[in-house]
């Protein structure tokens, strides 16, 4: 035979282009449009329904950037299209190959029932099937006309990013506006031939079944009249039911297709935005859970549910009704889809807490996965808090970005620190965004790396980042892949179901131990410092508002402010997403989310405030207290008291420039350039600095990546470096202990504070920059006289030990790396911590010195500021202020002490008398993050605390109340039905802790 096969598939894609989809609508009128354009923000439904239109044409522009429009269409069905089919196609100037990233819209009708959403994949609203004819249409669209950030040149600098800055010219052409008859048949038609092309050009060449499907399209194409497409559909049809109907093999791949739209909280739009979108596509999603009986919907970040029941309740009773019937379905159980590297360890349990709890008081739902497709990585800390939130599965598709290697299993046991293990699915099909296309299907059935041993993987099917979620074409083409030769099977589940099975089938899988490191976006780490700086001071000051409002609610009978504290973390959360924290947004999301956490700063100081004053009393003794879990300078953790008396610290001037800091434990060497040339241990007789080396060097970077600008640095930005080793003023501090250093470069200005407390064993590094940079990456080096093959990271509940060296690709791919409050490195008996009060991204290297000192050189530096210019062309322009600490002669414990030391600076009070601690622990090694009131206001004290040192450990627990039961619970302080009742002496609770082991405690007060 000969080889037509070019031509018949050449055939196939023009005839359906040009002449069967055209058919789908054989009819249409065109509608009557006038427009409202709302002055600012988006108003109300009803004012938008109200408000007089003025008319305007298909052609025009509209919609200022950022601005709302109230579209109103109105026409009549012809009496000749009774009986038939009709819909609205309504094209507010979409380009389809952006859902989710253009202008969108929310159809009602004329009594502010919401119908559905408009976006570039679903552009018709049904008006009726079949109509009588005569009809009167009414429609509003509160249409958003937000501007293209992302354009097919991507990652280019624009001023769109923000509302203040965008301008006024209208973003959009107004394109269609008609009633149209919709031919069900053509559109079947135009399905069956997709699925089958789209399957065909997976097949081998050579394969009977390509061939089989060729031959059956032939057939098809020549039963089209192409003069009658919608006469002879039917026709056509018949000729591919033997080639659609043709099973499975019964070792196909099997799909579990669950409908979705991954909706980014904010990103190239502001959260205000967001609110819309989830909105829109809830309204879609409930729409076509009604019209498609066997398609399943599953939506993450209770936020978002929490938008559509406060600013959308008609939406909210559709979504109910869809939740009661098992077809919409809450998934995740976390309050947003946050950032896991950089979160807390309190923050990243609450966003389980305030995410399930959510769920269980709505619809009674207890969520057991956690559900993050797009996160940039997945800190080793992790499984033991979604073990903790009493959920056991975790579902993520970003690490199939990574540039360098390829990630080894798609179903797994993901192990963390703890040695708790998580079921984990990474789902071939490589996208959150599945559209069901031939190419997505055959790519994740051939991509699943565990067959053999398991044949199950999970599809989130629908347009996402902005929203829009399944459509009706995707349904059918499932519908048409549930069974079919030569494809994986797809079926609609939830992701309940899909664990189940994959579970089931695949008892022992491989293990991944340690964190999941995204080998992209290492960027993201840095991008907009005080959005990050925002985050952790956020933290720390919800522990002191939890710490001492408990104390003095227990103590005095100070009213807990429940209602704050809850609303103040939900804020917190929502700003943890995976865009806002990392610093991914445009210049809209982190010009609000600093208001935000300068607001949250003043309300959270209110409360501790409060709560500290009325546990000091009124009286005129100075007292400290001390929010940190270690004590300090004779001040209890957890309680205030008055500080022992210290001694001193001498500051004197070096013979070649520069000063010498010493308090008998350190001297510290800062020569002429302000450069720390020594960081002697005194007791130890051990220097810190590499010889011939300096700490405290600034380095600057030029910061140019390929792509992903706010998101990415490339590894070859270390090619170039310029050390800032000049100094404008090199000069005693005011208070005598300190020495203070300024610089200038390029644009840009540092002051530097280097200072030594008396009786401390740490160099505070004070850094002030005044930003004015672009495309350039700060550093600050501290290199190091010491020998390490590893070193450890702070993360969430314990440290995390990452390579020096770069033995192997995934080592080399770690370039730049996360830690939370310090990072560690270690000979045996001496050590060095660096620790930070807000930044997060770091690099180690080491190298052996070969100028006749042999020894090792482990160089930590800090990331300070970078300065992308695409999503937001003036990222962190301006002044930022870092504290930093050089701690010689440290062991783990003591880069655990000044770790939250740097954070949970003092509070001085005047008061009465000084204050007890609510709970003590007995050994520095059990870490308490946390103490409060048992959010059920039963007036419970909860303690959590974990084991921090990375061993065993035996404590004891002490009450300054009268306990009458204690008992161990989960993160939502739920009775743990594993744990047996903990060991009590009346107010003392003994405490037995594997490594870095998790244990939260509810104690009822007698």
């Amino acid at each position: 035979m000969h080889d037509d096969r070019t031509l018949v598939e050449a055939r196939l894609k023009r005839v359906l282009e040009e002449r069967i989809r055209p058919a789908v609508y054989p009819e249409s009128v065109p509608l009557q449009v006038a427009v409202w354009h709302a002055p600012g923000e988006p108003v109300p439904v009803a004012e938008g329904l109200a408000a007089a239109p003025e008319p305007i044409e298909v052609g025009a522009r509209w919609g200022a950037p950022w601005g709302t429009s109230w579209f109103r269409v109105t026409g009549t069905v012809p009496e000749k299209w009774a009986g038939r089919t009709v819909e609205a196609l309504l094209d507010l100037g979409f380009d389809e190959n952006m859902p989710g990233f253009q202008c969108e819209g929310l159809v009602y009708r004329p009594d502010g029932t919401p119908v559905k959403g408009l976006n570039p994949r679903n552009q018709w609203v049904r008006i009726g099937a079949p109509v009588a004819g005569g009809e009167e249409v009414r429609l509003h669209i509160e249409a958003a006309s937000n501007p293209v950030i992302l354009d097919y040149h991507p990652f280019l600098p624009t001023q769109l990013g923000d509302k203040e800055t965008a301008g006024s010219e209208p973003q959009y052409t107004l394109t269609r506006m008609d009633l149209a008859v919709f031919d069900e048949t053509v559109w079947q038609l135009v399905l069956d031939l997709e699925v089958l092309g789209e399957l065909m050009a997976e097949l081998p060449v050579d394969s009977a079944r390509r061939w089989d499907i060729l031959r059956a399209v032939d057939r098809a194409l020549d039963a089209v009249d192409l003069q009658d497409v919608n006469g002879t559909a039917d026709r056509a049809r018949q000729q591919l039911t033997g080639v659609l109907s043709a099973p499975a093999v019964p070792s196909a791949h099997r799909i579990s297709a669950v409908g979705h739209a991954h909706i980014d909280s904010a990103w190239l739009w502001p959260l205000r935005e967001t609110v819309r979108k989830v909105a829109r596509t809830t309204s879609n999603m409930t729409a076509l859970i009604e019209d498609e009986p066997e398609f399943v919907f599953a939506m993450s970040q209770a936020q978002q549910w929490a938008w559509v029941k406060e600013h959308r309740p008609e939406v909210w009773a559709r979504v109910k009704k869809a939740v009661a019937e098992g077809r919409f379905v809450p998934a995740g159980g976390m309050w947003v889809e946050s950032d896991t590297n950089m979160p807390g360890s309190e923050a990243m349990a609450r966003q389980f807490v305030h995410g399930k709890r959510f769920f269980l008081d709505e619809f009674g739902v207890e969520n057991e996965e956690a559900w993050l497709p797009d996160t940039f990585g997945f800190a080793a800390g992790l499984p033991q808090i979604i073990k903790a939130a009493g959920s056991k599965w975790l579902l993520t598709q970003k690490i199939s970005w990574s540039q360098t290697n390829k990630f080894p299993h798609h179903t797994f046991q993901w192990e963390g620190i703890d040695g708790t293990r998580i079921f984990t699915h990474f789902p071939p099909v490589d996208t959150y965004n599945c559209s069901m296309k031939g190419s997505e299907i055959a790519h994740a059935a051939r991509n699943f790396k565990d067959k053999g041993r398991a044949r199950h993987s999970l599809a989130p099917t629908g347009w996402g980042d902005g929203g829009g979620g399944t459509t009706r074409e995707m349904v059918a083409k499932a519908a048409r892949l549930r069974d079919l030769e030569g494809s994986a099977t797809v079926e609609w589940e939830t992701p309940r179901a899909f664990f189940e099975k994959a579970e089931a089938e695949y008892p022992e899988p491989p293990v991944w131990v340690g964190e999941l490191y995204l080998e992209l976006h290492r960027a993201t780490l840095t991008s907009q410092a005080k959005t990050k700086q925002g985050n952790r001071r956020s933290e720390h000051l919800l522990r002191e508002a939890e710490l001492w409002a408990a104390t003095a609610a227990v103590r005095t009978g100070f009213p807990y402010p429940y209602e704050e504290l809850d609303r103040i973390w939900k804020t917190v959360l929502l700003h943890q997403f995976h865009d806002i924290l990392p610093g991914s947004s445009i210049a809209w999301v982190h010009r609000e989310a600093r208001a935000t956490y300068d607001r949250i700063a003043g309300e959270l100081t209110a409360i501790i405030e409060g709560a500290q004053r009325a546990l000091a009393g009124e009286g005129g003794t100075e007292l400290v207290f001390n929010a940190a879990p270690h004590p300090r300078h004779g001040v209890p953790a957890g309680g205030a008291a008055v500080p022992a008396v210290t001694g001193g610290t001498t500051l004197t001037a070096r013979e070649d420039g520069g000063f010498t800091l010493d308090n008998g434990l350190l001297r510290i060497e800062v020569d002429a350039r302000g450069l720390v040339v020594s960081a002697y241990d005194i007791a130890a007789g051990r220097e810190t600095v590499a010889p011939g080396r300096a700490a405290n060097l600034l380095q600057l970077h030029p910061d140019f990546p390929n792509m992903w600008d706010a998101w990415d640095v490339d590894e070859f930005y270390r090619n170039t470096v310029t050390d800032l080793t000049d100094a404008e003023s090199v000069l005693p501090g005011d208070d005598g202990a300190s020495v203070r250093v300024v610089r200038a470069f390029g644009g840009s200005r540092v002051t530097q504070v280097l200072s030594l407390g008396a009786d401390e064993r740490r160099l505070v590094i004070d850094t002030e920059v005044d930003w004015h940079e672009t495309e350039k990456f700060l550093k600050l080096a501290f290199p190091l006289d010491l020998h390490a093959e590893r070193y450890a990271s702070e993360t969430q509940f314990g440290h995390f030990h990452r390579p020096t060296h770069t033995n192997t690709s995934w080592e080399a791919a770690k370039f730049e790396a996360c830690n939370h409050r310090f990072v560690h490195l270690e000979e045996p008996g001496w050590g060095v911590a660096v620790v930070n009060d807000s930044t997060y991204g770091h690099d180690v290297t080491r190298t052996v010195r070969s100028d006749g000192d042999l020894g090792t050189t482990t160089t930590v530096r800090v990331s300070l500021l970078r300065a992308p210019r695409f999503p937001d062309p003036e990222t962190d322009q301006g002044v930022h202020r870092f504290r930093h600490a050089l701690v010689p002669g440290a062991g783990i414990g003591d880069a655990v002490r000044e770790g939250w030391r740097v954070n949970l600076p003092e509070r001085r009070l005047t008061g009465a008398h000084e204050v007890a601690p609510l709970v003590t622990m007995d050994d520095d090694a059990v870490v308490v993050t946390a103490v409060k009131l048992a959010d059920d206001g039963s007036g419970d004290v909860v303690v959590r605390f974990h084991e921090a040192h990375g061993g065993r450990a035996r404590a004891t627990l002490t009450a300054g109340f009268e306990v009458a039961e204690a008992t161990v619970t989960d993160l939502l302080e739920r009775p743990l039905a594993t744990a047996a009742a903990p060991e009590r002496d009346g107010d003392r609770i003994a405490v037995r802790l594997r490594p870095f082991e998790l244990v939260t405690l509810r104690l009822r007060r007698a």
